[in-house]
């Protein structure tokens, strides 16, 4: 899930999560690729500590490590432990970018240690930070499908179309791109719907302005327990049906 700040990435993504399970598409991975971590807000669940942290932690503890542990079982470990596990769904945060000090070495590590665990599920939604950055250091990786979410402006359509263009100059290896418009009134505003077509960027979901969605965060409330009356969650449950997740 990608796309700029306050587009409802993380509210998508908690609700695609939900429409997974439902479907018995399950254990699914949640990873949360937004240093300002607060999928698991959305989701329900308390974070046990981040990739971030854990990476702070080697850097200072690397020297104490016993002779028979490598830094890469280390982190293997300590990533598998930092799992917060649900029923249905595990969730990884990835947390706090860099600090000051070298990462190459264990950020390599890392990117190996996370694509190796998310082989174990059959489905993984990895909600991304703003703009265009983890596509640039390669966070994402190879990806099966590519959710832009957009607000319903021409502008935002702008930048969806830059992230989709960027995905195409790095050679990322993505099965298929979509554009979510988020937020939109109905009916959707001819503009952008000429925006959408101009830029290339097939729509798979218009999700509506949806009150209720408000009240949950004005609340607090975990977004992943939204009503199924929700206009915003059945708007995510038929895009996971347009998708044909086999």
């Amino acid at each position: 899930m990608s796309g700029k700040g306050g587009t409802g990435k993380t509210t998508i993504s908690a609700l695609l999560i939900r429409s997974l399970i439902e479907r018995q598409k399950k254990p699914v991975l949640a990873v949360d690729a937004d240093p300002n971590s607060n999928l698991n807000e959305s989701l329900g669940v308390t974070l046990k500590r981040t990739v971030g942290e854990i990476r702070e932690n080697l850097l200072e503890k690397q020297q104490s490590l016993p002779p028979d542990q490598s830094k890469e079982s280390y982190l293997d470990y300590m990533i598998q432990s930092s799992l917060t596990e649900s029923e249905a769904f595990d969730l990884l945060a990835m947390g706090r970018p860099e600090g000051p000090g070298c990462y190459c070495y264990v950020n390599n590590v890392l990117r190996k240690i996370v694509d190796s665990m998310a082989t174990s599920y059959p489905y993984v939604v990895m909600d991304t930070e703003a703009g265009l950055e983890h596509l640039s250091r390669r966070t994402t990786g190879d990806l099966d499908v590519l959710l832009i979410a957009t607000d319903p402006t021409v502008r935002g359509i702008t930048t969806a179309a830059r992230i989709a263009e960027l995905v195409k100059e790095l050679e990322t290896r993505v099965g298929r791109t979509y554009a979510i418009v988020n937020r939109a009134p109905e009916p959707l505003d001819a503009r952008v719907r000429e925006g959408l077509r101009t830029a290339g960027l097939e729509c798979v979901a218009v999700i509506p302005e949806d009150e209720v969605v408000r009240n949950f965060e004005v609340q607090g409330k975990p977004i992943y327990n939204l009503p199924a009356t929700s206009k915003a969650f059945k708007s995510v449950s038929e895009m996971a049906d347009k998708l044909s997740i086999p």
